[in-house]
């Protein structure tokens, strides 16, 4: 008769490395991203196998530090609190939980029965703790470098949805503020569009003294519009620094 523990821990160690394989995160060892898709009700029905509340802890601490840096160095226009609300925004257990979706994270999770049943495969609480597990082992066994290109992989794309969000900054408003304080006109938008209507792209330009400040395209006029501004902020930025560092 087959050995059907066997098979499932062949099965397992299969999905181990496909998902090391995706992750691009060779040398990883089976050992190591098994501890940390062991949930702790795993642990509770066989006595002896550690969790990955351990490595979630120092998991959480590397998400951190690598999305503070990544966002400080991208948003130069950003004030200390929006910064604090995007990275937020980004660590969530909500974003985090649909990366690790991304990922098919929840399919190689090793759960007790109990939680087996009530659907924590899919829970964002186990997916996100998981997700940061992972972040915490691939620093351990591959160092800084390697857990930096696997945390901005996975969410850099909510970076990008949430920088974005006229709620977390109203580009718009910070770039009239700071033409009046140089004694320039106020800022006017123009928008175009192309595509059809379930999926038009909006190109938006923003001017002020008769001078194209910076441009922006986005899903809606609004988007567009907000990113043409923070496009302006930045160059603004830049010639700043350029000026003092030129001395002109």
């Amino acid at each position: 008769m087959p050995d059907t523990a066997a098979a499932g821990q062949s099965q397992h160690e299969q999905a181990l490395d496909r998902l090391i394989e995706k992750l691009g995160i060779a040398g990883m060892s089976r050992s190591g991203l098994t501890q940390a898709v062991t949930h702790r009700s795993y642990c509770a029905e066989h006595p002896g196998v550690s969790s990955n509340e351990r490595l979630e802890f120092l998991g959480d601490s590397i998400l951190g530090l690598i999305v503070g840096k990544y966002i400080f160095t991208t948003f130069s226009s950003f004030e200390e609190g929006e910064l604090t609300k995007l990275r937020a925004s980004v660590v969530s257990s909500q974003s985090l939980s649909k990366a690790a979706r991304s990922i098919g994270l929840g399919e190689i999770l090793l759960l007790g029965r109990g939680e087996e049943a009530s659907g924590g495969r899919d829970k964002n609480s186990i997916l996100s703790d998981s997700l940061e597990a992972v972040m915490g082992i691939v620093y351990l066994e591959l160092g800084f470098a390697a857990a930096e290109r696997l945390v901005l992989s996975l969410v850099k794309p909510e970076i990008e949805v949430h920088a974005h969000d006229p709620g977390l900054a109203d580009f718009k408003s910070r770039l009239q503020e700071l033409l009046a304080q140089m004694a320039m006109k106020p800022p006017t938008y123009e928008v175009d569009w192309s595509g059809p209507d379930h999926a038009r792209v909006f190109e938006a330009s923003v001017k002020a003294d008769g001078k194209v400040l910076g441009r922006g395209t986005g899903s809606s006029k609004k988007l567009a519009e907000q990113r043409a501004a923070e496009d302006a902020l930045e160059v603004i930025a830049k010639f700043e620094q350029h000026t003092k560092v030129s001395g002109k």
